[in-house]
Formats: structure tokens, sequence, C-alpha cells
């Protein structure tokens, strides 16, 4: 089976992302059976190489190094022994013995020439130690086995900030392969690392000269424009997009922004809306827009009822819209417009848990008790440790003066109180409430003093 490890490095936020090795061990060991290439070999050396095969398999990776020492005495070719430093270098790399494993390796491709399942293992070596610039030449020798890793070589330029070699590179790529979002996302992250948001403007206004109907390069030059803080051209690039291709439901993301910035509210509301309704735009991006427009009509009521058409427009799978729209309602303190937004929502997202929590205290306000502790109970076996899950069912069932099963939450609740005095306290009070109206004055008494004993925060 042959092995590849392409390093595809996406840079977000500081973080490295290879395309197939996220902190995984080597689970292949060559891409040919280790034994295929020993010729003829003695008894003991055959005995001690499968032995510290056996003994890598069960991860005795010391082990495996004793057997290996004396299966290189027990050698009789140089490609004998060059199997066992290969497998020498695999164990000391599991080991993290690096100076150790980067001998091993030099030692076969010294002794056999470049070989694509070595020079796999090796680049991976240096990526475990981050060593980049280590990692080149490695890369150059592995694009004449497999020319995928033209892109690796593109990425380890941008890390070892070697920038005009990575455009240079990423531009011969485009020419032979076609574009890329992630080699357009690593030639943005070099443009502005290197301040050159002219370079990179320039190279998107040449590529849409040249095919004016790419929204793509559209999009990324409008973002490009509004990081700069430069509005006017990130409008006017938005307005050529929408005239070049007319069925472009992406340019609406800037589109809105714009013209609630001009105080245009109905051409902003018409971009929601086909944003809304897009199979282009992903749910998390819909819900940052609905955050925008939910504070917009806060600040112009008027367009309620578009923000009501909207929600109904959007939340036929998902529950986190009836949670921005009650959201919304809490702040203007509409808690009866709250509470019914809220319960829509939990009724089609039962796993968020704000949503949850927001919807219990609210029905627990409004004396919805019997909702209350069905809800609570039913979001308990969802979060069964969270504390303030089993205080609501307690609250609730204490108000249904149903005391066994407000005891019975609460107690077990108190095990997984962190570090919250009031909610500590909170949890006594309802439990001496339980016991007083079953009748048992000592634990009442008992909950009532532990409660009045809680030290709250100044």
């Amino acid at each position: 089976m042959k092995l590849k490890h392409k390093y595809i490095f996406l840079i977000l936020f500081g973080i490295i992302l290879p395309k197939q090795f996220v902190a995984q061990e080597i689970k292949n060991d060559s891409i040919h059976n280790p034994m295929d290439q020993l010729g003829d070999v003695t008894d003991d050396f055959q005995e001690y190489f499968f032995e510290a095969l056996k003994q890598k398999g069960i991860e005795n990776y010391e082990l495996a190094l004793t057997a290996l020492h004396k299966a290189e005495k027990a050698a009789k070719s140089e490609e004998n022994k060059a199997v066992v430093y290969f497998e020498m270098g695999k164990n000391h790399t599991y080991l993290k013995q690096y100076d150790e494993a980067e001998a091993d390796f030099n030692k076969v491709l010294k002794s056999q020439g470049d070989r694509l399942d070595v020079l796999e293992q090796f680049y991976e070596l240096y990526h475990r130690q981050k060593e980049y610039k280590k990692s080149i030449p490695l890369v150059q020798r592995l694009i004449a086995f497999d020319e995928d890793y033209r892109e690796d070589l593109a990425n380890l330029y941008t890390l070892t900030k070697q920038y005009d070699k990575a455009l240079e590179q990423l531009d011969a790529l485009d020419d032979d392969w076609g574009e890329s979002d992630i080699r357009n996302a690593l030639r943005a992250q070099i443009y502005r690392a290197t301040g050159n948001t002219e370079g990179a403007i320039e190279n998107l206004e040449e590529k849409i000269d040249n095919n004016p109907k790419n929204e793509k390069e559209y999009l990324n030059l409008i973002f490009l424009y509004s990081e700069q803080g430069n509005k006017e051209k990130a409008f006017e690039a938005a307005k050529s997009l929408l005239k070049s291709n007319p069925k472009s439901q992406l340019v609406h993301l800037a589109l809105y922004k714009f013209y609630l910035d001009a105080d245009n509210s109905s051409e902003a509301i018409k971009s929601m809306k086909i944003i809304f309704s897009s199979e282009d735009v992903d749910k998390e991006t819909k819900y940052k827009v609905l955050g925008d427009f939910i504070q917009f009509v806060n600040e112009n009521p008027t367009f309620e009822s578009e923000l009501n058409e909207i929600v109904n427009q959007f939340s036929v799978e998902n529950g986190r819209v009836y949670e921005k729209l009650g959201d919304y309602y809490s702040t203007k303190n509409r808690k009866e417009d709250a509470l019914n937004a809220y319960e829509k929502g939990i009724a089609r997202d039962p796993d968020n848990y704000n949503l949850l929590k927001n919807t219990l205290l609210f029905q627990i306000d409004f004396k919805k008790y019997e909702a209350a502790a069905k809800l609570s109970s039913e979001g308990l076996e969802i979060f069964p440790a969270q504390a303030l899950l089993y205080l609501l069912n307690g609250v609730a069932n204490n108000a249904l003066e149903n005391s066994n099963a407000a005891i019975e939450s609460l107690e077990t609740g108190l095990d997984f109180i962190l570090e919250d005095p009031k909610m500590e306290q909170d949890f006594y009070k309802q439990l001496a409430f339980a016991y007083t109206a079953k009748g048992n004055a000592e634990k009442a008494k008992m909950y009532s003093e532990k409660a009045a004993a809680t030290k709250l925060p100044n």
C-alpha cells in the first residue's frame, strides 16, 4: 500500500493544519513489505528482524531497537543493513529521538539513493519537529516521485518566509493545474504578511479582466478592499459583480452591509432575504447575518415584521434562529415574546444547552412549572452533568408539590456544583423547602442551616 503524507498547510488563526497528518502516529511502515527487499538472509537475521517488527507492533520501541541492532550485526549485505536502518529510523521517531532517526534515514539514502518511502518518512520526521527549512530539499526530491508535493513546497516557502519563491510556485501551479481555493487563501495570506495588499488587488483585477464571470475573484477583491477600509471601492466591486453575474447570491453577503451603512433599508432587507433563501450560503454565515439584522431591527423597530418573516423562512430545521429572536425580545424586556421564541427553538434544537437554559428560566418566571419539569428532565438526559438543570428541575417540582422528585433531583445535582456558592445556597434552600413540605423537620433544618452558612462572594 502506498503511503502518502502531503502536508497542505492552511494557516488560520496561527494554526498549521496538515492535509493528512494531524498529530497521528505513523500507521504504515513502507510502501513495500520490508522483507521483500531483504533477499538472501541468515536465520539469525530473519529472527532478529521479525522480533523487531513484532515489538514495534506492540509499541515496545526500545526492545525493537535492541533486536534491530542484533539484526544489523547479522546482516549480509548493504541492502539488508539499509532495511534495518529504515526500521531503526521509524522506531527512533516514535521515541522522539529525532537526531538518531535523522541519522538512520540518511544512512538509507546514502546507501540506496532516493526512495519514496524513505523520503516520505524523513519528511514526516522533519514535520514533527517543524523543521521547515530542512524539509524543502526533501520535498524537492519528492516532487520527482509525485508532483502533488509541489503544493507542499509552496507552503514550506511561506512558512520559511521565502514569499517571492512561494508566489512563484503558486503561479506555476495555477498555470499547470488551474486555480485552487487553498492556493488563493495562501496567496492572500502572503500578501497580508508582506503588507502588499496592492499586489493582491492587482492580481485579482487582472484575473477579473481575463474572466469577468469569475464570482470568486470578485468576492476576494471585495474582501481586500473592505480589509483596506476602502468601502467605496468594495461597494463598486460588489455592484460590478452583480452586473456581470445577476444571479450571484454570495455577493449579497457584501451588499447587505453596504446598504445598511448607506441607510438603504429596503435594499439591505432584499439582500438579506436572498442570503437566507440561498443554498450557496452555509448556516453559520446565515446566523451571523441574522445577528446583524436583529441589531438593525433593534435600532429600527418598524422592521420587526420583516424580522419575523425571515425567522419563519429560515427556522424550518434549526432552533438557533429562534434563540437569536428570543435574545432580541429578552433585551427588549418582552418576556412573553422571548419565551414563545425560545420554546419554538428548543422544540427544534434540544441539544442546544444555552437555548434550553433560557427556555427553562423563562418558563419558571411565567410559572409554567409542568412544562419546566418535563423539559428539564429531558434536558438532563442530554446534559447529565449540568447542575443548573437539576436546580431548575427541583424548583419546578417543588412548585408542583412533587417533593420526592424535587429532593431526588436536587440531592443528585449537588455533586455537580463547581465552585458556585450562590448556586449551592439555592440548592440548600430548595431542599429545605422540599423537606418542609414532606414534614421532615430535621432534614429541613439541616439544609436551612447549610444555606445560612454558605459564604457568598462580596
